[in-house]
């Protein structure tokens, strides 16, 4: 076994130690330790914002990390582009609770198109989905197309959606 000072104390340790056992340290033989997750970001900025920006868990003081980057991955971001379980995105966000102009996520509030489970947007396709052209189990919507309702609007529209996808074949 490997000993090492406490960065905190001075006592010698375990460099194995997941705490200082005089002073409760965490990870003692670290020169340094910034909380459990990850946090990175790339040296290249875009208006005073990181390009990419990625992090998790919590910071040495137990808040948690937000990532916030043109590009913003983790469990709370906010971006342009947002990949997180909450998030915002400006023009994109993918995740479970998202904000945006376009979304796809579990619950997706998005403006101008939203995807999920529960669905809001000009357009919006989910289980429960609420917009101007909606395709749902449930909607409310100026053209709804769903289990109990076919507009012929919405039906249009989707079908024409589909196909300009390429979801649907040529015949």
């Amino acid at each position: 076994m490997t000993l090492a000072p406490c960065r905190e104390c001075g006592n010698e340790i375990s460099t194995e130690a997941a705490s200082c056992p005089v002073c409760g340290a965490p990870y003692p033989a670290k020169a340094e330790w910034n909380g459990p997750g990850f946090d990175w970001k790339t040296e290249g900025t875009l208006f005073g914002y990181p390009l990419v920006h990625i992090a998790f868990g919590r910071d040495a003081e137990g808040r948690l990390r937000v990532a916030k980057g043109i590009v913003a991955i983790g469990q709370f971001a906010i971006g342009v582009v947002t990949i997180a379980q909450f998030g915002v995105g400006i023009l994109f966000g993918l995740g479970q609770f998202v904000f945006g102009l376009a979304v796809v996520a579990q619950f997706a509030v998005g403006i101008a198109f939203g995807l999920g489970q529960l669905a809001t947007g000009y357009v919006a396709i989910g289980q429960v989905a609420l917009g101007y052209y909606v395709l749902a189990q449930t909607g409310f919507a100026q053209f709804l197309w769903s289990t109990k309702a076919k507009d012929p609007e919405a039906v249009e529209f989707f079908r024409r959606l589909a196909g300009q996808l390429g979801l649907l074949s040529q015949r």
